[in-house]
């Protein structure tokens, strides 16, 4: 048997966050999530509360982590599980990409199916597995208050600082809500330093959409009405934009990311800040290939 001490995963150390900000345009940066390695923003939370559970014995070698996700988490959870040594179980709308449920597969975790777009669905089956398992252990991403606290202590600065290092003014930032813990922790870091950065949330413009990855049925850790602005996108925009991304940069990223850039666009369009408009690319694009492919 491992030791606890032994999960502490060197391999992953140093290798998540502080990732590059990009130039899109004269007036629109992005953070390159791509850059992590499990390939999405998600990376970040998931070392975060793991580590901080370990740290504090809530995960020892007989631990299984579990959560629900439409899939960034999952495979972040699932590659924190394979460095660690202990079993992953993931619960997920059956009709997620397939790309990002080989993945989680390749890391080792076991996938569960919840109905097709039934996010809470899903969590409900994490909630019994929770109860039926003793040994399980979930990082709770729609709820759980760390993931809001890492990017405000973490992200937001991080960000800060790269703004800062470009010259200009950070007028906005621009993001959709999963979990909404990033776009969450953002808000408190503007509010708590008196930035006049405005807060602009991403939101699918279909009730059935299929940007994966925000607009999950619900905003959970981020309320709407904290936004500044809400700027709206259809599914097949945002999959234009990303593979229009991909051709012009060389950058292949995914879905919510193709929003995110189309609505900073927007913004820039509507508002004509004088400083800079920040967003996320989300995660790489390769998860993402099989509705790429039908779009065409």
């Amino acid at each position: 048997m491992k030791s606890i001490k032994s999960l502490n995963s060197p391999c992953l150390k140093g290798l998540i966050g502080n990732t590059p900000l990009i130039k899109i345009s004269p007036h629109i940066y992005a953070k390159l999530e791509t850059y992590s390695p499990a390939g999405s923003v998600k990376d970040r939370m998931v070392q975060y509360v793991v580590e901080r559970s370990r740290i504090f014995g809530k995960i020892d070698e007989d631990s299984i982590l579990c959560e629900a996700t439409s899939g960034n988490t999952g495979i972040a959870l699932s590659m924190m599980a394979a460095s660690l040594g202990i079993q992953c179980v993931i619960f997920m709308p059956s009709n997620m990409s397939e790309e990002r449920r080989q993945m989680m597969k390749i890391y080792g975790a076991k996938i569960i199916d919840a109905p097709p777009s039934d996010f809470q669905g899903a969590i409900a089956m994490r909630d019994q597995y929770l109860l039926a398992n003793k040994n399980a252990w979930s990082p709770k991403q729609f709820s759980n208050n760390y993931n809001t606290l890492y990017h405000q202590t973490t992200t937001a600065p991080e960000i800060h600082k790269q703004v800062i290092d470009t010259n200009h003014g950070w007028s906005a930032f621009v993001h959709g809500a999963g979990t909404g813990g990033t776009i969450e922790g953002l808000r408190k870091y503007i509010v708590n330093n008196n930035l006049k950065t405005k807060i602009c949330l991403t939101r699918p413009k279909e009730e059935k959409h299929g940007i994966q990855g925000i607009g999950d049925g619900n905003d959970f850790l981020f309320n709407p009405e904290n936004a500044d602005r809400i700027i709206e996108i259809k599914t097949k925009e945002a999959i234009a934009r990303a593979k229009r991304f991909a051709r012009e940069t060389g950058i292949l990223v995914g879905i919510s990311s193709g929003a995110n850039i189309l609505a900073s666009e927007k913004y820039f369009e509507t508002m004509r800040p004088a400083g800079i408009i920040v967003t996320m690319l989300c995660d790489r694009g390769e998860r993402y290939m099989s509705v790429y492919a039908q779009s065409d």
